[in-house]
């Protein structure tokens, strides 16, 4: 019997929140964010599933957008990041990509750089992020410079990056958002400045393009939910079994360094998922966990291979029950990644993208349209 831990992607879920992106903003083409493996539900897989209903894909480097070509994936793709060297040029323009440039030596590089055919451009201000981007006093000489050069000039985009489009205060978001506004109209610009939190929060952010990314793999960024965000469904489950149970006396530690003892005669099930598989070994005593559809929790530290969970409230769960780490059990309850992540004192993104390669991925869900 193969080690019954997987990860289970419902294709059918991937398309339905794209969907949502797409609905929420009906004047914009939504780009859908594939990076990192399509945080970690793969890649191609992915593009399939929702190829002939998003318009085009976006990805962090050249190497993913290769993945995607080689997998026969003929949608525009957007490379979030850019070059990282000027011979990648020439890949750029035969794998037929769009491009940020956001630093003077990326400019300076396609500007030298005669393609046979244009390269659409998404030119990136830096409006308060900090991270990547022009800063806006040198963006309107950077954007002139794209708009005299023939071969970049047809399709030009504005790009930035909300910081906090995802918190309650909203005051830093409305400042970057009222810059970009400004520049934007100065310079005539479409923009595609939309992330997921902006997506579903923010209809004033939405621009010719958007790009939806975490919220397509039905985790919330949102602060606080409100009623799109609440219509977010699960893509990945992690799912596996108890493969061993013990009965424990009150004050029996567990674990390695013995942080959970037992507070009454316990029973506890160990179950295979741990850290080498991707789980977060900081998840706390108490994170939640799905045995047989019913709520408990975790018990002790999470080793390489597994983890183990207090059963003593499901005498009925033994060798075998079910075990949903994240996502939806079979019987339709549902454990969000985002509550997890709390008690592992991190960001979906963090376990998603952590899921390791031993763990299978399964997938499910109608063919693409």
């Amino acid at each position: 019997m193969a080690r019954p831990l997987r990860a289970d992607i419902d294709l059918d879920a991937l398309r339905h929140n794209y969907r949502l992106a797409r609905d929420l903003a009906p004047d914009s083409r939504s780009v859908a964010v594939l990076k990192a493996d399509a945080y970690g539900h793969g890649l191609v897989a992915c593009a399939r599933a929702l190829e002939g209903l998003a318009p085009a894909f976006a990805v962090a480097c050249l190497e993913e957008a290769e993945t995607l070509r080689e997998a026969g994936i003929g949608a525009p793709i957007v490379l979030l990041e850019g070059i990282f060297e000027s011979q990648e040029l020439a890949r750029v323009e035969a794998l037929g990509l769009w491009m940020a440039v956001h630093s003077d030596w990326q400019l300076d590089a396609l500007l030298a750089w005669r393609p046979t055919r244009p390269i659409p451009v998404w030119l990136k201000v830096d409006s308060g992020m900090h991270r990547l981007g022009f800063p806006p006093e040198r963006a309107e000489a950077a954007w002139r410079r794209l708009r005299a050069a023939p071969d970049y000039a047809c399709d030009l985009h504005l790009m930035s990056h909300f910081a906090t489009a995802d918190a309650v205060d909203s005051g830093y978001f409305h400042r970057q958002s009222a810059l970009l506004a400004e520049l934007a109209g100065r310079l005539g610009a479409p923009t595609c400045l939309a992330n997921s939190p902006a997506t579903l929060a923010w209809p004033e952010a939405h621009g010719a393009w958007n790009r939806p990314g975490v919220m397509l793999y039905g985790s919330d960024p949102l602060e606080h939910a409100n009623a799109a965000s609440r219509r977010l469904a699960p893509v990945m489950t992690l799912r596996s079994e108890i493969i061993a149970v013990r009965e424990l006396e009150e004050g029996e530690p567990v674990g390695y360094g013995g942080r959970w003892t037992a507070p009454r005669p316990s029973r506890v099930g160990i179950v295979a998922c741990g850290y080498g598989d991707g789980y977060d070994r900081h998840a706390a005593d108490g994170t939640p966990v799905l045995v047989d559809g019913r709520r408990t929790a975790i018990a002790g530290k999470v080793s390489m291979d597994m983890l183990i969970v207090d059963l003593t409230a499901l005498p009925e769960a033994g060798i075998g029950s079910e075990v949903v780490l994240w996502g939806r059990g079979s019987g339709g309850e549902t454990l969000s990644v985002d509550e997890v992540a709390r008690h592992c004192d991190t960001i979906s993104y963090t376990l998603l993208t952590g899921v390791l390669p031993r763990v299978p991925r399964r997938y499910h869900g109608a063919e693409p349209e």
